[in-house]
């Protein structure tokens, strides 16, 4: 497969009021999906589960959730360089209205699951902030519904936020064998790009692969691409100078234990040795939540 199957560009998977569409028969596998809906001042929209769990999450703007009786108020933010924002966890086979008084864009995270949990709010608070990395690769991640942060029966998601001209997702890791130090997960890559003084910023992103997991992918990235990652060693992702760059992980698979456990490409695993003598980033973080208690140079997104 060539790699313009895995990167897919802004627009090309929208339909309606989706501007993004990436379900798991589009994208070859069994778990993941994504979706990104628009909704106008005053706009409604009306969504299925089906077998999957989901999040309903702002990337701009905010919005209310009616599910199972419940009615929740997400507060959201400007923008996704804005810090991270509160959600509404939806359990599958059921059925929620989204609703926003002023618009905004939201992401629709999910992962087929077999446990059905119960509807929920996520403060944005409650959302571990971290610092990963040192120098020219450190990052900010928000873990909002990861293994320690949220309870979910087999979604991951979190977010990235790399300062301009830093590299992210590096050194390159992958997660597609199950053994002790690995798990088997299917990725979405979600990107937004900052804009410069003349216009839309761009961003690139690596992926390849190994002996029997072929894959090659080299991708200039915008806002609202999708580089989606079957398996494969992935990174790094690199923000151009000049432009910040985000990006929405989300990930699921067939393991019994959720968890989100990545084995370092051998070649390029001793760059975190070079962190220790380096200071963080001083750009960082794009958020006031982060606390010296959730710095960490040890995970790979």
């Amino acid at each position: 497969m060539s790699g313009e199957t895995y990167h897919w560009r802004a627009g090309t998977t929208g339909h309606g009021s989706f501007s993004l569409d990436v379900t798991p028969k589009a994208a070859g596998w069994d778990y993941t999906g994504l979706s990104v809906v628009e909704l106008a001042a005053q706009g409604s929209l009306d969504v299925q589960t089906g077998d999957a769990e989901m999040l309903v999450l702002p990337l701009s703007g905010s919005c209310e959730v009616t599910c199972e009786g419940q009615h929740h108020r997400v507060e959201g933010r400007r923008d996704v360089l804005s810090g991270p924002s509160d959600f509404v966890y939806l359990p599958r086979s059921a059925s929620a209205t989204i609703s926003s008084v002023s618009g905004g864009r939201f992401a629709l995270p999910s992962a087929v699951c077999d446990r059905r949990l119960p509807v929920r709010y996520a403060p944005s608070t409650d959302v571990p902030v971290e610092l990963r990395g040192a120098g020219q690769s450190s990052r900010q991640v928000n873990n909002l519904c990861t293994s320690d942060s949220f309870e979910a029966a087999n979604l991951l998601v979190c977010e990235v936020l790399t300062p301009g001209g830093n590299w992210s997702s590096y050194p390159p890791h992958k997660h597609d064998e199950a053994r002790d130090d690995e798990s088997v997960l299917e990725e979405i890559y979600y990107f937004e790009v900052a804009g410069g003084l003349a216009g839309p910023g761009m961003a690139y992103q690596r992926v390849y692969g190994h002996a029997g997991a072929e894959i090659d992918v080299l991708a200039e990235v915008r806002t609202g691409d999708v580089v989606v990652i079957p398996h494969g060693w992935h990174g790094p992702s690199m923000a151009a100078p000049g432009y910040d760059l985000y990006y929405l992980n989300v990930m699921a698979g067939p393991d019994s234990e959720r968890a989100w456990k990545i084995r370092d490409d051998p070649a390029h695993g001793w760059i975190r040795d070079t962190w220790a003598d380096q200071q963080v980033d001083p750009r960082l973080p794009f958020t006031a939540n982060s606390t010296d208690e959730a710095q960490s140079r040890g995970d790979s997104a």
